[in-house]
Formats: C-alpha cells, structure tokens, sequence
C-alpha cells in the first residue's frame, strides 16, 4: 500500500531511497492514511463549491431569462453607464453581505456597518487610553527605578567611605593601644631600673606630689 501510494504521489519522478524497516513503514503509512482523509475532504468541498457554482449559474440564468423575456433586457441592451452600475451594484451587494439589492437590505447592511465602525473605534479609543496610562505608570516606574538606582549607589559610596574610616581608626586605636603598652613598659622598666640603683622612695614623683 505505501509502495503503490508513493508511486501516485511521484508519478513519473522516482521515489526517494529511504531505509526500509517497520518504523520508517509505519510512519509513512501513517501520512499516506491523513493525505487520504485530506484528498477525501478536499474532493468533497470541491464538489459541494461545483453544486454551489452550478446553483448560482442556474439562478442567474434563471433571472437573465426573466429579463429577456419580461423587459427585453440583456447584457448587451445596456447602455455604458448601466453596465458599470449594475457592476458596481452587485459588487456592492457582495461586500456588504446582503440577501438582495433593494435599498432597504442596503441601508440595513450601511447602517451594520456603520455601528461596527463606531464600536470598533471606540474599542480603539478605549485601548489608546489604557496604553497611555500604561505608559506613564511604565514610564513612572523606570524613573523610580533610576532614582532607586542612585539612591543604592550613593548609600553603598557612603557605606565604602564610613567602612574606610573606621578601619582607620581601628588602625589608630590598635596603634595607640600598643604604644601605651609601650609606654608603661618602659615606665615600669625605668622604676625598676632606679629602685634597684638605690633611689630613695621619697624621691618619686608620686612622693613628692604628696609631700607637696
């Protein structure tokens, strides 16, 4: 079956090689079954547009005869200016969608028309408006955004210097404790140094203040 359909799909131009297994089979088996459900579907909308053609050719001539026979009019009766009217009546009466061409199915499709046009429009104008307004929250949002931007970058400059300046004053006070450390070391040594050289108690400066 695969074989015979690829065969009437290529026609006179040979058939593509292709790998010959039961999946490869299968798959193609499967588009030969939807290309024919699809020919069948086709085939039938063309026949029901022939029945449809022929209908509107027999109701066409239906009403040609009725004006040959009943008015004595025909297409080559008209005059100029009549064959391009009723050309653009019938054209007319098709892009309005209407069942005749009295003036009352026309002004009824006009007046259709017409308040289609006006909601349509107004569906537009409704939209314009909820873009606009849109666009200023967008707009009012990426302003917020850069000043929250700014306002990050002037906090995380402002965090960097204060970081800064308390590493320098830790650096500061580490150097201060140490030379205080220092100091009173060395103080210590001196005194130790003078009581065991014999300086007399009375001497120091502690002594003295008290005395005085």
């Amino acid at each position: 079956q695969v074989t015979l359909w690829l065969k009437k799909i290529f026609g006179l131009v040979p058939i593509p090689e292709y790998e010959v297994n039961e999946r490869t089979v299968d798959i193609l088996h499967k588009v030969m079954e939807c290309n024919e459900e699809r020919d069948k579907d086709v085939a039938l909308l063309i026949e029901d547009m022939n029945e449809q053609a022929a209908k509107y050719e027999a109701e066409a001539q239906y009403w040609q005869d009725i004006l040959e026979e009943g008015l004595g009019l025909s297409v080559g009766s008209l005059s100029e200016e009549a064959t391009p009217a009723f050309k653009y009546l019938g054209e007319s009466a098709v892009a309005l969608e209407v069942e005749d061409t009295s003036l009352t199915s026309f002004y009824c499709a006009i007046n259709d028309m017409t308040s289609e046009l006006w909601e349509t429009k107004s569906k537009n104008e409704e939209m314009e408006r909820k873009l606009k307004t849109l666009t200023k929250k967008l707009t009012s949002a990426l302003m917020m955004e850069k000043q929250l931007e700014k306002d990050i970058k002037k906090v995380e400059e402002s965090q960097e210097a204060e970081n800064a300046q308390a590493e320098r004053r830790s650096k500061n006070l580490k150097f201060l404790e140490d030379k205080s450390k220092d100091l009173k070391m060395r103080i210590k040594d001196a005194e130790e140094r003078l009581l065991a050289a014999g300086l007399d108690q009375s001497l120091t400066h502690e002594a003295l203040v008290t005395l005085s």
